[in-house]
């Protein structure tokens, strides 16, 4: 896809990947809605538009997606789900209102914005779908259920959709890093840089019409 002057709704953009994801969609020219409860704290351009969004009420949702159009435009071609959250504790400690945020951020958020691109998408015969899994979505990890669950579902949504729109033009596309320098975590070991994430987002959307990555896994070389 060519994707300057595109426009892009990247979710949970204020931080973390996905601000480095804004960021760089924007040096190569796409115009970027962000989905986020806060906005960033030292970042702006004339080119990154902050909507004020809970991603776990629907309603919510909603009102971002008709803003974002009456501001942006209805052609939305790139979709980037990068809001997330992640919690760890065993199963018989966690509190039963962190699992069901977890799933209502992780998994529901997803979907109600998902299923708000798809038409658009659809008529114009192009789009882009990038899904932010981990690589908790293939492989369990002990006091870390909840976050597995909501990753585990992310990657089977993915390949669903994948197969639902591939008819239509539109790619559907899990990046699933392992450890990311996002503060998520306090482990020492080498971890992604959400720059380097970026890249590959932007590498992703950049290529040929016929050429779709579905399912990619990304690791530090020596964690």
């Amino acid at each position: 896809m060519d994707i300057r002057n595109k426009t892009a709704i990247v979710t949970g953009a204020s931080k973390g990947i996905g601000l480095s994801t804004a960021k760089a969609l924007i040096d190569e020219g796409v115009i970027v809605a962000c989905w986020s409860r806060t906005p960033p704290e030292d970042y702006q351009h004339k080119n990154f538009h902050h909507f004020k969004t809970d991603l776990t009420k629907e309603d919510s949702v909603q009102n971002s997606f008709d803003e974002t159009i009456k501001k942006l435009g209805a052609d939305i071609p790139i979709l980037v789900n990068n809001a997330g959250v992640g919690h760890r504790d065993r199963m018989e400690d966690m509190p039963s209102e962190q699992w069901k945020y977890l799933f209502d951020l992780n998994v529901h958020g997803l979907f109600y914005v998902t299923k708000r691109v798809i038409p658009g998408m659809k008529e114009n015969n192009e789009g882009h779908i990038i899904n932010i899994g981990s690589g908790a979505g293939t492989n369990g990890i002990p006091q870390m259920s909840a976050y597995c669950g909501t990753k585990y579902a992310v990657n089977g949504i993915t390949e669903s959709l994948h197969k639902e729109l591939r008819d239509f033009g539109v790619k559907v596309s899990a990046l699933s890093p392992g450890s990311v320098d996002t503060g998520f975590s306090s482990s020492n070991k080498n971890k992604l840089q959400p720059d380097d994430l970026a890249a590959a987002i932007v590498h992703m959307l950049k290529c040929p019409k016929n050429f779709h990555y579905t399912d990619v896994q990304v690791r530090p070389l020596q964690p």
